[in-house]
């Protein structure tokens, strides 16, 4: 079995592809302390061949692991690049930063831009406002299709903004408008990333944020290009870790 392993700093995903190249294992677990010591009892009794790691806790895993490492702009390539070989541009919303990655005809990175800086745009951003409005990530999507204003958040800070659906709160504006704005408010910030690495097509969407369908339609439409989901967009960084692990033992044959 060849895994990826990618520690990201909300979640830590596994991913398993066999000698057939298949994917037959996922595991997703919330990052707490120590999260190499979760990762070696969820492989305590897996036929592990070669492991690779990607994400903020790659070097914890190679420690742990004595394992290589590859960079979380590689993995998201190399996932993406698995499930649409004529991939051209990978938007990656994560729990921390958002990322934009060009993919070149071999599935490599020719070049890349992040957003680290403000957390605004983030998948924690949509945590701490679905929080704030007592609703579950997985309601967002919904509860923002049935809006029927478009309102906009104008702030580009994440503190600044949870202040202003605060007080869209106080005016009794619906949740279902102002869910509208804040991933309209995600996806504008996103476009602005694409359009300064000139999107091509075929543009995949990767990360937890893939499953908000609200967000994944905003953005083809802004774009101008049809945005595809893969299947497991979460487990991305980890897939493409698993197929750099395959490709290691390619690289020794």
């Amino acid at each position: 079995m060849f895994y990826g392993i990618d520690v990201g700093s909300t979640y830590t995903k596994i991913a398993g592809f066999n000698e057939e190249r298949e994917i037959i294992d996922l595991h997703v677990f919330p990052t707490q302390v120590n999260p190499d010591e979760d990762v070696k009892k969820f492989l305590k009794d897996k036929n592990v061949e070669v492991i690779v790691s990607t994400g903020y806790g790659r070097y914890m895993i190679k420690d742990s692991f004595n394992c290589p490492v590859i960079s979380e702009i590689k993995a998201h390539a190399k996932g993406a690049y698995h499930f649409f070989p004529d991939v051209k541009t990978v938007i990656d919303l994560g729990g921390q930063d958002s990322k934009v990655i060009k993919v070149d005809e071999d599935g490599n990175f020719s070049d890349f831009k992040m957003n680290d800086k403000c957390a605004a745009g983030t998948g924690k951003f949509l945590e701490i406002v679905a929080s704030r409005l007592g609703v579950s990530l997985n309601e967002f999507a919904s509860l923002g299709e049935n809006a029927d204003k478009k309102i906009k958040i104008t702030s580009m800070c994440a503190v600044f903004a949870e202040s202003e659906v605060i007080s869209l709160l106080a005016k009794k504006e619906s949740v279902e408008n102002i869910v509208y704005g804040v991933v309209d408010s995600i996806a504008d910030r996103l476009v602005s990333m694409v359009k300064s690495l000139r999107p091509e097509e075929r543009i995949v969407f990767s990360g937890g944020g893939a499953l908000n369908s609200l967000l994944v339609k905003l953005l083809g439409e802004k774009l101008g290009y049809k945005v595809y989901v893969p299947q497991y967009p979460q487990f991305l960084g980890a897939i493409g870790a698993a197929v750099s692990a395959i490709e290691l033992v390619g690289d020794f044959v």
